[in-house]
């Protein structure tokens, strides 16, 4: 089987609400935009109404909510016919079993225990529960809550409220109490609370519902592996994406059954690496989901002078994020996670070592607290687990003897203790920084994204450049993003965000006005609430309050899930409804809005049109081709208005197929946006030679600072970057751009650019904040754009008399790219 690569992906989330028929009804939308495969959600069989698919029950088929195996295969079938590839989400990690009648694996446990034919594929630490299951589900009522439902007296059952749990064969007998039927049974059910400490099956994270399973296994592998293997033989499916490689026992071995199973497919995974992490070059795969580059490209739209100003914000903004994370990491160890701690614990203590039990979790959390990476990978990741070690040496030295006692067994691979680190590690350091630490800290709130580093305020332009130029050496074939179903906020709501950096003292002064008006005391959470307000604006009342909610009890520095404080609460949703309700408060909104309206959608199609055409394969998460200001999920998982998104692309190709006769301009209704985002994936598509490498275009001028621009192998891209700060510096002037020389045209705008040293930004950003050149020669159908204007038609008197012919263009294009990777872009 050849192996296929995309050049782009577009993201469905598939659900109840939106299936696989209706996934099916915008192949030929995706395809007309431009994107080169379908990427999809996960699709098998998960909890009855389940959003996001992440909680698969049953490996054996489609989701039928989602419209089931014909619905899918006719799906792929229509993709391929439309030549689209399929890309598909899948979660090897964990299963769900919140209802156990769902899960025949789960059930099986629960009914049987140790003497289950499944009982190997679940993680259970069955000593330390004596022999039993513990089921974290009872609330302060314990068992008076829990039922015996003996209505079907060949299959009698527990319940906890709606939910049934098995009962072992022949521990019901006729006149048995709930109490004398659960003590028969293979598992325990005990307060949720003590899910923290006590529990003793591996999680995905803190969620108790979802019950992580060993693929490592090979009959669990092979089990939980069928359909997708048979997906592969089908001919149904092109390449997988694998959640949470960071929660298996051996990710490498499992990508290397992987790889077996599908023939070397197009493998991505979710992997998480943090700034000058590498990922693991023995890994089978083709690259990550993303989020390293996204933290990239959002940084160099940031103005790095705006980071003391920002500071001053809020006196209580934390001063030291790595001293916060540290706090936070070891926070999450101590709490929802000290269960993990302690049967690692328990790990250490079989292998002979008699150190107090207190001293050895407080080392062991300590040790994880201090990782700097989501999980090491022995022996790859070995210095990452010394720096931990020596870490946590310095900051608790009274530990120092224990750590030093416990190290060699942490750093040896073949240790079960070892290998229990790194899976327990990842998720502390999601649980601790990326749903704590990043909603307490607001200095500039886009800056906390998955994969990002707060610290990290801004990049330059040449530090950008060399990121990319590495993505293409190393990683060709990776994937690239702006927005997930796992973004804190989408790529517009952080576009609007990172204006505030060019504000500075402004922001200062209007956040401490927004403040005064609608008071909260948790001034660092105040910040981030009002940045939300002010970059998803004109979000929904009920959509903030929403994102408020979940935001503070993320932070937990004023309220929190299993405490919430009604009082803060309160206040905080009474600011929100100040932004809708109090006309000071909105006339203040509005005026923030007067002022960095434009320079969001400059940053945003900046963004897009960057990650759209710069080195990896570019995602579109679904519905950004239009503006997108949605906050974290479920926000970020709203349907999609695809009639309309048809209808707009349908008038920027025109009747005749040559694009717009006047085109959009760039305001509210996203049309400029959607037209960026077409004409890149589509010259991505159909002339993929035009990228085959990454060349910084010099820039010179007095506003040389505020653009970014470079070649990827004839198709040239240009985008204003700080933008507040280009009208203070009055515009472009005289600053040029030097790519090569050659005739080119804008397939944004039609325009043509005649053969010339330098290209002034002052002429080809007239009518959009960015421009995608490629030789006039190679334009073609790639765009439609050629015939667009944003005037009546008239001869352009910019274009050059006569035509060179073809291979005349081809030479210069040759011989000045010679001279230029010689001067590295100085022409």
């Amino acid at each position: 089987m050849t192996k296929r690569t995309p050049v782009s992906t577009y993201r469905l989330q598939v659900s109840p609400d939106f299936d696989l028929s209706a996934a099916t009804d915008v192949v030929e939308y995706v395809r007309d935009l431009g994107a080169d495969w379908l990427y999809l959600s996960p699709v098998l069989q998960a909890e009855a109404g389940s959003a996001h698919g992440y909680d698969v029950v049953d490996h054996t088929h489609v989701d039928t909510e989602r419209g089931g195996d014909d619905a899918f295969r006719a799906l792929t079938q229509a993709a391929h016919t439309a030549g689209l590839g399929v890309l598909v989400d899948i979660v090897p990690n964990h299963v769900g079993v919140a209802t156990p009648e769902s899960n025949p694996w789960w059930w099986s446990l629960l009914e049987r225990g140790q003497e289950s034919p499944v009982a190997s594929a679940f993680d259970v630490d069955w000593q330390a529960g004596d022999g039993r299951l513990r089921v974290p589900v009872l609330d302060d009522r314990m068992l008076d809550g829990v039922e015996l439902d003996t209505s079907d007296p060949d299959r009698p059952v527990l319940r906890v409220g709606p939910t049934a749990y098995p009962t072992a064969p022949g521990t019901v007998h006729a006149g048995d109490d709930v109490q004398t039927v659960h003590d028969r049974q293979h598992y325990e059910f005990i307060h949720w609370k003590r899910a923290d400490h006590d529990l003793n099956y591996r999680r995905f994270f803190a969620v108790n519902t979802l019950a992580a399973i060993r693929v490592e296994d090979p009959e669990v592998f092979a089990a939980s592996h069928t359909v997708i293997g048979e997906w592969f033989r089908d001919g149904l499916v092109d390449g997988l994406r694998i959640d949470h490689p960071d929660g298996l026992y051996d990710p490498a071995g499992y990508l290397e059954d992987l790889r077996a199973l599908t023939g070397g497919a197009y493998t991505l995974v979710e992997k998480i690496l943090e700034p000058g992490e590498e990922l693991p070059a023995s890994w089978p795969v083709d690259g990550t989901t993303g989020y390293d580059a996204l933290g990239t490209m959002d940084r160099v739209f940031v103005d790095p002078r705006g980071e003391e100003s920002l500071w001053a914000t809020v006196e209580s903004e934390p001063a030291d994020w790595h001293a916060l994370t540290h706090d936070t990491r070891r926070g999450i160890a101590d709490g929802i996670l000290g269960s993990e701690v302690e049967r690692l614990a328990r790990l250490l203590e079989a292998d002979g070592s008699e150190i107090d039990h207190a001293r050895l979790v407080d080392a062991l959390a300590e040790v994880i607290a201090c990782f700097d990476v989501y999980r090491t990978y022995l022996p790859e990741g070995s210095r990452y687990l010394i720096d931990a070690l020596e870490g946590a040496a310095e900051t608790r030295p009274d530990l120092s003897d224990v750590i030093d006692r416990i190290a060699p067994t942490l750093v040896d691979p073949s240790s079960a203790a070892g290998l229990r680190l790194q899976q327990t590690s990842g998720m502390v350091m999601a649980k601790g920084v990326e749903d704590t630490a990043f909603y307490r800290s607001a200095k500039l709130s886009s800056l906390s994204e998955v994969g990002g580093d707060p610290s990290i305020f801004a990049v330059t332009v040449d530090e950008f450049h060399a990121a990319q130029r590495e993505r293409l050496a190393s990683w060709p074939h990776t994937m690239t993003t702006l927005t997930t179903h796992d973004t804190k906020r989408s790529e517009d709501t952080r576009a609007r965000i990172a204006v505030l950096a060019e504000l500075g003292d402004e922001w200062t002064e209007t956040f401490r006005r927004l403040n005064t008006l609608a008071p909260l005391e948790d001034e660092v959470f105040a910040n981030l609430l009002w940045q939300a307000i002010v970059g998803a604006r004109p979000a929904s009342r009920e959509r903030l309050h929403a994102y408020a909610e979940k935001a503070s009890r993320e932070a937990g520095d004023s309220t929190t899930w299993t405490d919430p404080d009604q009082d803060f609460e309160g206040r905080m949703h009474a600011l929100v409804d100040a932004a809708f309700d109090d006309p000071t408060v909105v006339a203040v909104l509005d005026d923030l809005d007067d002022r960095i309206n434009a320079a969001g959608w400059s940053n945003g199609l900046g963004l897009k049109l960057v990650q759209l055409t710069a080195p990896g394969v570019p995602d579109v998460y679904q519905g950004t081709e239009f503006w997108d200001r949605s906050l974290v999920d479920p926000d970020n998982r709203r349907a999609v208005d695809y009639a309309e998104r048809r209808r707009v692309l349908a008038e920027l190709d025109g009747p005749d197929d040559d694009g717009p006769e006047v085109l959009p301009s760039v305001g509210l209704d996203g049309a400029a946006k959607l037209l960026v985002t077409s004409r890149a994936l589509r010259l991505r598509r159909d002339h993929p030679d035009l990228f085959s490498r990454h060349l910084a275009v010099e820039a010179t001028g007095s506003a040389a600072d505020h653009v970014v621009a470079f070649d990827r192998g004839g198709a040239v891209t240009v985008a204003t970057r700080l933008p507040i700060g280009l009208e203070r510096v009055g515009g472009w002037g005289d600053t040029c751009i030097h790519p090569v020389p050659v005739d080119r045209v804008d397939v944004l705008t039609g325009r043509r650019i005649p053969a010339t040293r330098g290209i002034q930004l002052a002429e080809l950003l007239t009518t959009y904040p960015v421009a995608l050149l490629v030789p006039a020669d190679r334009l073609g159908a790639a765009g439609h754009a050629d015939a667009a204007t944003d005037q009546p038609a008239e001869p352009d008197a910019t274009a050059p008399e006569t035509d060179a012919p073809a291979e005349t263009d081809a030479l210069a294009e040759t011989d000045a790219q010679a001279e230029i990777e010689i001067l590295e872009g100085h022409a």
